[in-house]
């Protein structure tokens, strides 16, 4: 059954994947008083799908074991499907199967036949997640209405970065002086 069930979430992720072309790649950091585990004090790489589907990998959770086939270390990437692999990945041109386009000349994928040619690769210009993220269409919206995560865009350097510690925290910073910077400051009036 659970293999299945992985299948069908398989094929689902990769509709989804297919149907997107444009990168759209973003950080969500969550704020320090979002409670849900799965979450908390996480940086998770997102990008949404043309019918609206959110999904994703937690970047700062590293996990202490290593996929069997290629040895790299495997990251926690989300809540569902744990027992699924997912990929995220440099690539000069688009893979032949499905992936969603995250970056410039990078991608995320969960498809077998993308994350084959990945570990049975020599380049290590991939980065492994056990399970993912996701969200329904409006359900990402709704926790950003009740003020859960900032947003910061994504970049590669973050996204491969060799040591994840200390990134939620450096990213919380980052997000909350981009905010103090954005906001409005009031002109003096000028006496006539």
């Amino acid at each position: 059954m659970a293999r299945i069930t992985a299948a069908l979430c398989a094929a689902a992720f990769a509709a989804l994947a297919a149907a997107q072309s444009p990168a759209n790649g973003a950080l969500l950091i969550a704020k320090p008083d979002l409670a849900d585990p799965n979450f908390s004090r996480t940086v998770v790489l997102v990008t949404q799908a043309n019918s609206g589907e959110t999904v994703g990998v937690i970047l700062n959770r590293p996990m202490t074991r290593n996929e069997p086939r290629s040895g790299a270390l495997l990251y926690f990437g989300g809540p569902v499907m744990r027992e699924v692999l997912v990929a995220v990945f440099r690539a000069a041109q688009p893979p032949a199967e499905p992936a969603f386009r995250v970056l410039r000349n990078v991608y995320l994928s969960m498809h077998p036949a993308n994350l084959e040619r990945l570990l049975e690769g020599e380049a290590r210009n991939y980065r492994i997640y056990s399970g993912f993220s996701g969200w329904a269409p409006n359900q990402l919206e709704s926790e950003m209405r009740r003020d859960g995560w900032y947003v910061l865009p994504a970049t590669e350097e973050l996204l491969f970065r060799a040591d994840t510690a200390g990134m939620w925290e450096e990213l919380v910073e980052k997000a909350r002086g981009a905010r103090a910077d954005s906001r409005i400051i009031p002109q003096r009036e000028t006496s006539k």
